[in-house]
């Protein structure tokens, strides 16, 4: 089922699926009950582009904590619930937008039907989650193992267990860390279901590695026409998720805005310190994600000026100064140590 024909269900003040935007997750690391600390992570990711954000509900003090956090945000919350259903119930009471839970570790029938009554009573999505490593062992010893149909086959019953309870305001979400498996369980899923599916290679790993995972799992995923919503699952700091999802998405043509970087590798020719230019420089346009713009940042008056030809604006570096473009064209040579400000002036003045 490709993203346009998905059904469309309401996070909050956003929707996702039917063909809207590919909205981005990501999920706090801050202990959720200390409410300063979680609603200053949120703002902060709010601020890079987060679309919506998940918490932890590991105890009644989080879930209690929840509706104090709402206030403060203006993102959509998702409690995120494993084994105990009165952290869910308690978290929908408190305000969450949506609930993301395994059926499978909720309990017995009574205390999956009670989660989805109380869901049902707020008009609150329920993301039914399931990771690779949570696969049940009838599903494993039926595939010789962890197979992409057995994570799908694991996700349509625990779908199939809550439609059967009257309820279809879901989300699919079915991840795993193994790149391949989960791109061959997305294809599958899709085949099945109209259900928005939430996308993320789970437990891809570091900054470098988890992005570059993620990054190739995503990109075929979202080429293909699949998936609704994403979180890049890094082990770091989730402003680093964020930024990440922006540019995957902006990557293949789903996200427009903002402010794109593109850098040259160093080589012999170079005569400046590009790689801290470089650096120096997407931090300093994260300034301006109002603008739609393309900067190039060159290493060298060789090939500066028509590698950039394609950007609205770039420099490139020689010794001890550089040359500022414009839609390929030089407009000025700049001493090296004033090329940083002369951008940041020009991209002012647009």
């Amino acid at each position: 089922m490709n993203r346009e024909h998905t059904r469309v269900i309401r996070i909050g003040d956003r929707v996702i699926g039917g063909g809207n935007p590919v909205l981005i997750q990501s999920m706090c690391n801050t202990k959720t009950q200390d409410i300063e600390a979680t609603v200053a992570q949120i703002k902060a990711l709010t601020i890079a582009g987060c679309d919506i954000i998940r918490v932890a509900v590991p105890d009644m003090e989080a879930a209690k904590a929840l509706k104090e956090i709402k206030k403060q945000i203006t993102i959509p919350l998702v409690a995120d619930i494993h084994f105990d259903y009165r952290l869910a119930i308690a978290s929908i009471e408190a305000g969450a937008d949506k609930i993301r839970i395994n059926p499978g570790n909720i309990g017995s029938e009574d205390r999956v039907r009670a989660v989805v009554e109380k869901a049902k009573e707020y008009n609150i999505p329920i993301r039914v989650g399931v990771n690779s490593g949570s696969l049940e062992k009838n599903l494993i010893e039926k595939y010789g193992g962890v197979t992409a149909q057995g994570i799908v086959d694991s996700a349509l019953q625990k779908v199939r267990m809550i439609e059967e309870l009257g309820y279809d305001n879901l989300v699919i979400s079915i991840k795993s860390s193994d790149v391949m498996m989960c791109i061959k369980a997305h294809e599958l899923i899709s085949e099945q279901t109209d259900y928005p599916l939430h996308v993320g290679i789970t437990e891809s790993g570091t900054l470098v590695s988890g992005t570059i995972k993620s990054s190739v799992g995503l990109g075929v995923i979202l080429y293909e026409g699949i998936g609704d919503t994403i979180r890049v699952s890094l082990t770091g700091d989730p402003l680093e998720e964020v930024k990440a999802a922006r540019l995957i998405l902006k990557s293949l043509g789903l996200r427009r805005g903002g402010v794109e970087v593109v850098s040259c590798p160093t080589c012999g020719r170079t005569r400046i310190d590009l790689i801290s230019l470089a650096n120096q420089v997407e931090e300093m346009v994260s300034k301006f994600d109002h603008l739609d713009v393309k900067v190039a940042v060159m290493g060298c008056v060789v090939n500066g000026p028509g590698e950039a030809r394609e950007a609205d604006i770039g420099i490139a570096g020689g010794v001890g100064e550089g040359l500022l473009i414009k839609k390929g064209e030089v407009i000025r040579k700049v001493p090296e140590d004033q090329l940083l400000m002369a951008l940041q002036e020009e991209l002012m003045n647009m």
